[in-house]
């Protein structure tokens, strides 16, 4: 079984949401279990409206909890009975493959490098996050994890990435894109054009040069480079305007009884291409790079981002997804001692 450890005090809907989640990806996924992370009592009181294996969920104890506007590295350091910290502290001992939480961003970026670790040779470890595209999904990283990077860790990033887009998602030989405000290879700031001859030369990587802001969404990039500062942007308008255009498009549909005998006729196929719009489906951002795996949810995640968070987690532990990440950073420390 592949056990995940779930901040179930972590979240604008905890404990209620998450439980609920939780005890959806027991039910679809019978090779999970998950050990709920906080005060016992509260947890207990809203597993017994669910019905389930009983030996796929566990309660982890936990008194305390990071709110999330808390100091990150206080919390951390002071808070060692936080339902983070605790869940964190099994994934760094063995005890868990895998821990999910919506709660304080600050503060997974900081347990995560502090408690869980990153792996040797790794210089940061970006979130990434999955955002939908006309061609499918793309990954864009970092989605905010690291707003001051350097262009050693934006090339780190797409190696990172790609791992996970051929291997998680099955694109072979994902397309490396770097975020810029031109296609020529001239034009970006600073760190784009550090980075860009530095991508280039990666014999490794499929990189197919700048992409656009424009390009995101029609797929231009399977895997999405920039620092934190530039994803975080993108990642927040992406899912602002979405929303908004989802908003309009139903509420132009219920604007006169013409558009209301289309909308019953289109409403099947409308919602089926909605649905690809819907982050709750992609679970939560991966901290890629760390000795274990940590996964982001919006704070403000429900039921289904949170069971689609824990299922993501099986398919990256059964790809090895760190094991892979490790043997790229050795190949290419090995072939820079190969140059010498």
């Amino acid at each position: 079984m592949i056990k995940v450890a779930v901040d179930a005090m972590g979240g604008d809907n905890a404990p209620g949401e998450i439980i609920k989640g939780a005890a959806d990806a027991v039910s679809r996924r019978q090779d999970i279990q998950v050990l709920l992370v906080g005060q016992e009592e509260a947890i207990r009181q809203e597993l017994s409206k669910y019905s389930f294996t009983k030996e796929q969920i566990q309660v982890v104890p936990a008194s305390e909890t990071i709110q999330t506007d808390e100091h990150p590295v206080n919390a951390i350091r002071k808070k060692k009975d936080s339902s983070m910290v605790v869940g964190m502290n099994l994934v760094k001992q063995g005890e868990a493959d895998a821990f999910v939480s919506a709660g304080n961003s600050g503060a997974v970026l900081v347990g995560g490098q502090m408690i869980v670790g990153r792996i040797k040779g790794v210089e940061r470890a970006p979130f990434g996050a999955l955002i939908p595209t006309e061609k499918g999904v793309s990954l864009l990283l970092d989605a905010g994890a690291n707003v001051d990077a350097r262009s050693s860790h934006l090339v780190q990033f797409a190696r990172m990435g790609s791992i996970y887009m051929e291997h998680v998602i099955g694109i072979s030989k994902p397309r490396v894109g770097i975020v810029n405000v031109g296609a020529e290879e001239e034009k970006g700031n600073a760190l784009v054009k550090e980075t860009f001859p530095l991508l280039k030369a990666c014999t490794d990587l499929n990189f197919t040069g700048s992409i656009e802001a424009r390009e995101i969404p029609h797929g231009g990039a399977d895997v999405i480079v920039c620092e934190a500062f530039t994803g975080n942007v993108i990642l927040k308008l992406y899912e602002g305007t979405g929303a908004v255009l989802i908003s309009m498009i139903k509420k132009g549909m219920m604007s006169t009884l013409r558009s209301k005998i289309g909308a019953l006729l289109v409403k099947p196929a409308l919602k089926e291409t909605l649905k690809a719009f819907d982050a709750a489906q992609y679970g939560g951002a991966p901290m890629l790079g760390l000795k274990g795996l940590v996964v982001k949810t919006h704070g403000s995640a429900k039921a289904g981002e949170i069971s689609n968070s824990i299922i993501q987690c099986v398919t990256f532990k059964e790809q090895k997804i760190n094991e892979k990440i490790k043997e790229s950073l050795d190949a290419e420390e090995q072939a820079i001692e190969n140059k010498k």
